[in-house]
Parts: structure tokens; C-alpha cells; sequence
């Protein structure tokens, strides 16, 4: 067929015109996890995509699993599914970031793309090799980061950079401040927020942080040797962070232990995950809630000027979805809540545009809007706010010691 086609833009025009995309769901039910986000659904239902094995360990409740996903074969072992399927793309679903590497190289050396659970690992020496492998390999990595997808955080950014709220001056981001709060918080949700300061505003210049344990500055002897989840270095009880990003922005990020509840969030309907972002003319807020079908807030702006607390009234953001994807079957929302899908509505949609940007990220020779390298940069700030708070000083990025400053 090459040879038919002297301009090979149109040949690999015409090659995926015609594809099928096989997909290979990776989710080992004996390794128990927290808040998993149904990766294993989000090619439920694409146009020209055959999700041809599930990958599970465990061979309990196999039918289920399988209709879950929608695969039509069921593997115990993750390389005979690839060696004996040859799926396009591979669908890593644990949250155990330190798995993420070799899963990853097995899948690499096989030409597979990947979609991905965050974090992308437990530190920036094992992010870099992923970065590596994959570019080495020529496979695109699409990170399950759900708000670049998500319709009111991209019509937060529109509306930034159209000046609604003039010049932005403050990102104030949170993370739960729950049980795991400070450290772990920051790596297991505070990524989220991290990443969404830098799809936003750019690549941080440099970080100043105050990470403490009972009230007094951590010392590398703090590292926590269990958290609720293995995630790798983790320390301190309360982080305090101050980013500087391009054109002037500041962005804060901030969790204590021990701040927040479930019964506390039930009983109130607040939340301290979020993202606020302070400008010129006004604010807009988005917040992360754990009500079914309603993980976030609506989308509000104040229109006021001056400190937040100055009288602020903050009105609702209508937004539009005006992406689609042409043959895609309607999203099946009585999965919520179903076989580690979350309740809210959030994920399912957001899985779906990451999943489809993935293939088109393929298809057009171009990086997923979540990829491997803004992923990486999320871990490189995480590390950057442990080495200003050791050091007591600035951090500058990108970071010359790719080592966790928490290791010996």
C-alpha cells in the first residue's frame, strides 16, 4: 500500500481513515486501590474501536467485569495479552504510580500507546525514564488528568484568557485537606490542582514552600514510611506553596490534615479542593465536590474587583458543550456508581474526550491535551515544594537535581 501512495501524509491519512483501534484494558482487581475513576470504561462505546481484553489477575466475577469494560476476552497476564492480542493501546488503570513504569516499558516495547491512571509515578527520576521510553518508542502517553477535559474548568481558561476577569493576578488551589492531608494530599489530589496552574497559566518559574509536621519544618527524616496509599516520598501534615508563573501570575497551593471530612462534607456541602483565580475585574471559582453526579460546583465569577472578601458576590457561568464525537454511542450513565466507576457524571465524559484525544493524538501527530510531559511537570512541582522546604529557599525549574529530595 506505501507504495500506491507517493505523499505519505495521505497515505497515513487513508491508513487511519480505515483503522480499527484495538484497546487492552490493564485492572488487577487483587491490588486494592481508593477512588478509582473507571478508565476502564472510557473507550465504551467510540467509533472504530473493538476493546478486544481485559487484563485481571483475580478471576472472580469475570462476566461482570468484562461487561464493565465491554472486552471480549479476559487475560490473567498483562504481556500474553499484548503479545497475543497486539492492542494499539494499552489502558494502565492502577493508582499505584510506582507500578506505572514498567507497565509502561512492557507496553513501549511493543509499539502500544498508553492511557493512564495519575500519578504518572512516584518520582521525577521514574518520570523522566517513562519520558524516554515513550519517545524513544514513538507511543503517545494520554494521563487521566479529568479536568483538561472537563467542560467548565476549559470554559474557566477561555474566559481568563479572554480578560472576563482582566489581568489574573492569584491562583488560590486546595487540596482536600482530609485524613491525608498535607503531603499525601498533595501528591494523590493536590496533582490535580497543580496541573490544572499549569494548563491554565503555563510552566511554573520557580516555587517557594513551607511543608511542616506539627507545626515545625520537616527535616528528610520525616518521610512518612506508610501513607493510606503506597505513592511514594511523601511528608508533613500541612503544605503551604507559592509558584511564580509566567506574565506575573502567583499560584498557591495548600493542604492541612485534618481540615475536612466525609461526614463533614455531607453535613455541610463544603469542600477545600478547588481552584480560584483572582484577576484584575474579578474571580472565577471552580470547586471539587463528592456528591453523585455532581463532583464539582457550577462554574461562578464575581465581577467585583479587590480582595475576595470585599463584598465578592459571585453569579453561576452558564457553559455549552460544543465538542462531539461523530458515531460515538451516548454515554451510558447507569455506570455510575457501577464496578469502580465514580457516581458523579464528571468522570464518565471526561474519560470519554480523554480517550478520543488520545486516538486523535495518533491519528494527527500531536501530543494528547493531557500527556506524559505536563504530567511529569506535576510531580517535578510536588518535588520542587519538598526542595524549597528543606532548603528554606527559592526553587527554580526546571529542577537541575532530578533526585526526591526526601530520599537519602
Amino acid at each position: 500500500m506505501v507504495g500506491v501512495y507517493s505523499d505519505q501524509k495521505v497515505f497515513k491519512e487513508v491508513f487511519f481513515m480505515s483503522k480499527i483501534w484495538k484497546v487492552g484494558i490493564l485492572k488487577d482487581s487483587s491490588m486494592t486501590m481508593l477512588g478509582l475513576h473507571g478508565l476502564h470504561n472510557a473507550f465504551r462505546g467510540l467509533p472504530d474501536v473493538d476493546v478486544v481484553a481485559h487484563v485481571d489477575s483475580n478471576t472472580d466475577n469475570l462476566a461482570a467485569k468484562l461487561d464493565s469494560s465491554s472486552a471480549r476476552r479476559h487475560y490473567s497476564d498483562y504481556i500474553e495479552m499484548l503479545e497475543k492480542e497486539k492492542p494499539d493501546i494499552a489502558v494502565i488503570c492502577s493508582r499505584h504510580p510506582y507500578e506505572h513504569l514498567p507497565q509502561i516499558r512492557i507496553a513501549a516495547e511493543r509499539g502500544c500507546h498508553i492511557y493512564c491512571e495519575k500519578p504518572l509515578a512516584a518520582t521525577l527520576s521514574e518520570a523522566d525514564e517513562i519520558v524516554r521510553i515513550a519517545e524513544r518508542a514513538q507511543i503517545r502517553i494520554c494521563m487521566a488528568h479529568p479536568a483538561r477535559y472537563d467542560l467548565s474548568f476549559r470554559t474557566m481558561k477561555k474566559m481568563i484568557e479572554a480578560g472576563e476577569i482582566g489581568t489574573p493576578l492569584t491562583a488560590y488551589g486546595r487540596g482536600k485537606s482530609d485524613h491525608r492531608g498535607g503531603g499525601e494530599d498533595m501528591i494523590v489530589l493536590g496533582t490535580h490542582i497543580l496541573d490544572l496552574q499549569t494548563f491554565i497559566f503555563g510552566t511554573p518559574e520557580y516555587v517557594m514552600a513551607d511543608v511542616t509536621l506539627q507545626n515545625r519544618p520537616i527535616v528528610r527524616k520525616d518521610r512518612e514510611e506508610k501513607t493510606v496509599e503506597p505513592i511514594g516520598p511523601s511528608a508533613g501534615d500541612s503544605v503551604f506553596a507559592s509558584f511564580q508563573f509566567p506574565n506575573g501570575v502567583r499560584g498557591i497551593f495548600e493542604s492541612r490534615r485534618g481540615l475536612s471530612s466525609s461526614e463533614s462534607v455531607k453535613r455541610t456541602g463544603i469542600v477545600n479542593m478547588g481552584l480560584c483565580v483572582v484577576g484584575t475585574k474579578g474571580s472565577l471559582s471552580m470547586r471539587f465536590k463528592d456528591f453523585p453526579c455532581q463532583p464539582v460546583e457550577k462554574l461562578r465569577i464575581s465581577r467585583r474587583s479587590g480582595p475576595m472578601e470585599d463584598a465578592s458576590f459571585y453569579e453561576e457561568v452558564p457553559v455549552m458543550e460544543e465538542r462531539s464525537i461523530p458515531g460515538a454511542e451516548p454515554l451510558d450513565y447507569s455506570r455510575c456508581g457501577r464496578m469502580d466507576v465514580p457516581d458523579a457524571r464528571f468522570f464518565l465524559e471526561a474519560n470519554r474526550f480523554a480517550a478520543w484525544d488520545l486516538i486523535c493524538s495518533i491519528r494527527e501527530d500531536r501530543q494528547p491535551v493531557s500527556n506524559m510531559y505536563n504530567a511529569r511537570l506535576a510531580q517535578e512541582m510536588i518535588q520542587g515544594i519538598y526542595a524549597s522546604s528543606l532548603s528554606k529557599s527559592v526553587v527554580k525549574f526546571p529542577l537541575a537535581d532530578r533526585t526526591h529530595p526526601l530520599e537519602d
